[in-house]
């Protein structure tokens, strides 16, 4: 078997891997972090159920740091009110990122992990099924549910050789975007193998995979082997340490060889992650600011070699440089070893540990700047500018750049060696005393921003509706619920219904209301890979607020359809895709008998004003009872 079988097999409680069709498997790990941890554990609470029923869950606090207005501080206290009622470990502002710390803390070869942010797959570093889903899947999780996915092909990325100086695993990641793309891999996960991966720490691993998010992939994974080893010994975790490798004989669904001596410096240019090309091509074009960290690039080995690139230089006078590390951990280590100091001298400014930039929460860039980005995703307004151009790159080009003031391929400098032993401060975990038994009694704490979860009705026989918007390929989930500004709001509905499709049409939620209230349904119309990029669930949780019965699109991305199922929303796509140039925003839809179509085949034929059309929603038995309850919540 493949390490992904190995996994998979050893957590199956339902289904059959072999079979085109879907499987559960029990979950080991969860995590949430601020920004949906308030609804994942509303969710939970409305389930009734008295503690964590999982091996291990952890709240981290790391997306709503910058705390203007009462907001997010109460749903940190909302959140640490609930972790010490329920067993859950809970990691306070300013610990780090999620997906850092818990690659240092908590991950272990072999185990699973479900998460409510879509760069959850970072913990595929070190040998663990690591999958990115929405909140209330991560509230099953916890109460001792499985979670359930399509029976997934495997890829085999098959790396051989070494990497160059000056290349890094950003670049390696850019790569196998350049080759796959955005869109189209639902259903696959891939597998790092191949002679090359033994030239991978464990970061560089954990870039990989965290960024393969970005694919549409369930999650990426590497084997857990001797670089595994050394790192969880250096973390004083050595006891956690399973060795995990494809069998000699183990097979795949396709490969693709990489050699790695063979790539070159690669960014992602605006406005997508699969929009590749190589740092060369830039070469000159002048930069105005460079943001370094996010849970991509935030580790001790990436910011010490941006250190190592930039003593006693400074950066360019034009230039601004901003850096956020992953964890305590990694500042505690540069301020050790000098670098901290060295980066500071260098005209850099030092963020707190946190999300911050990667997801437009500060540090937005200048009225059209172009700003290169270690982070993981450069959507079109990300930033809080809509009118910058943000390209991703690795450390390496980062630090080389913010010293020329241009787009500038590194040269490279000396390895950063994987540390024997990393500094372990525990500190800012609270509750690890009453983890997944809890305290009977405690009360949580809930601040005037924070709401009852709505919950779905049945789904009617037949639907009355009208096209509230139509919108084209690849619309993120960003489009669909701004972060940013409009973050503070995730943990009420109501308020956070007011901003769905803001960057796309602001003028929705109020034609949405009115048509509510007119008791007619709301249906979306979209072109290919609808729902791309974040795991944010208020993507459909708010739409489904708002009236929203429907999405009729030519694609629909993996995490964003079970999202739309648990919220009773029917996820559509076109028999034929070019029925989609045939309809219009305002244009009235009849679904006559979608109901019976959701019990059945899922074919229906949609009746247009311009025209009648079909479409298909190809569901499991599973899915087909949540549609009918109205969503998860609904069919407790």
């Amino acid at each position: 078997m493949n390490v992904v079988e190995k996994i998979l097999r050893a957590h199956l409680v339902e289904g059959d891997p072999a079979k085109d069709a879907e499987i559960g498997i029990r979950i080991d790990q969860t995590l949430t972090q601020d920004a949906t941890g308030t609804m994942a554990y509303l969710q939970f609470e409305a389930m009734g159920v008295g503690r964590i029923k999982n091996d291990l869950a952890v709240s981290y606090v790391d997306h709503n740091t910058v705390q203007i207005g009462y907001e997010n501080a109460d749903d940190h206290d909302f959140l640490a009110s609930v972790a010490r009622k329920y067993g859950i470990i809970y990691s306070k502002a300013g610990n780090g990122i999620c997906h850092q710390l818990h690659l240092e803390r908590f991950g272990k070869p072999g185990t699973t992990l479900l998460g409510s942010d879509s760069h959850t797959p970072t913990g595929g570093g070190i040998g663990q099924i690591a999958i990115g889903a929405g909140g209330i899947d991560i509230a099953v999780a916890m109460a001792g549910g499985a979670f359930y996915l399509p029976s997934p092909k495997v890829r085999a990325i098959r790396l051989k050789g070494r990497l160059r100086r000056g290349v890094s695993a950003k670049d390696v990641i850019l790569k196998v975007l350049e080759r796959y793309g955005t869109k189209g891999n639902v259903g696959w996960i891939f597998e790092y193998t191949g002679p090359g991966v033994a030239t991978l720490d464990v970061p560089s691993r954990a870039t990989i995979t965290n960024m393969g998010a970005e694919l549409g992939v369930t999650t990426s994974v590497f084997p857990s082997d001797d670089v595994t080893r050394q790192f969880l010994t250096a973390q004083g975790r050595g006891r956690d340490f399973v060795r995990i490798e494809p069998d000699k004989n183990a097979k795949y669904d396709d490969e693709f060889v990489i050699d790695l001596g063979k790539i070159e410096p690669m960014a992602a240019a605006p406005h997508s992650p699969g929009n590749i090309i190589t740092v060369a091509s830039m070469k000159g074009v002048r930069v105005n600011q460079i943001m370094i960290g996010s849970c991509t690039n935030s580790s001790y080995r990436d910011i010490r070699t941006v250190a190592q690139m930039l003593k006693g230089r400074h950066v360019a006078d034009d230039v601004e440089v901003g850096i956020a590390c992953g964890s305590r951990q990694v500042v505690n280590m540069l301020a050790a070893d000098g670098s901290l100091a060295i980066l500071i001298k260098a005209g850099c400014r030092i963020l707190e540990n946190a999300c911050g930039f990667c997801i437009g929460a500060h540090m937005s860039p200048a009225t059209n700047a172009v700003s290169l980005r270690t982070n993981n995703r450069n959507f079109e307004g990300r930033s809080g500018t809509k009118s910058a151009k943000v390209y991703l790159v690795s450390p390496e080009t980062a630090a080389a750049s913010a010293l020329s003031g241009t787009f500038t391929a590194s040269k490279g400098t000396t390895p950063v060696p994987a540390p024997r032993r990393f500094p372990v401060d525990d500190a800012m975990f609270l509750y690890r005393d009453t983890a997944g038994k809890g305290v009977k009694g405690a009360k949580i704490v809930r601040g005037p921003n924070i709401a009852p979860v709505p919950k779905g009705v049945a789904l009617p026989r037949d639907v009355k509706g009208v096209v509230a918007i139509k919108v084209g390929d690849k619309i993120t989930t960003d489009h669909i619920m701004p972060a940013g500004a409009r973050l503070k709001y995730r943990s009420n509905v109501p308020e956070y219904s007011k901003y769905v499709f803001e960057p796309c049409d602001a003028t929705f939620h109020d034609r949405c209301m009115d048509n509510k209230a007119k008791g007619i349904a709301n249906v979306i119309v979209a072109g290919e890979s609808y729902g791309q990029g974040s795991s944010r669930e208020h993507a459909a949780l708010c739409p489904m607020y708002l009236g929203v019965k429907a999405v009729i699109a030519k694609s629909i991305e993996r995490i964003h359809r079970a999202n739309l199922i648990n919220f009773g929303i029917v996820p559509f796509e076109f028999e034929d895709p070019a029925d989609y140039d045939a309809i219009e925003q305002g244009d009235g839809l009849t679904l006559d008998g979608i109901r019976s179509a959701v019990e059945g085949d899922g074919l229906l034929v949609v009746k247009g004003d311009r025209r009648s059309f079909k479409v298909v929603a190809r569901l499991s038995d599973r899915e087909k009872r949540l549609l009918l309850c109205g969503g998860l919540l609904a069919s407790l």
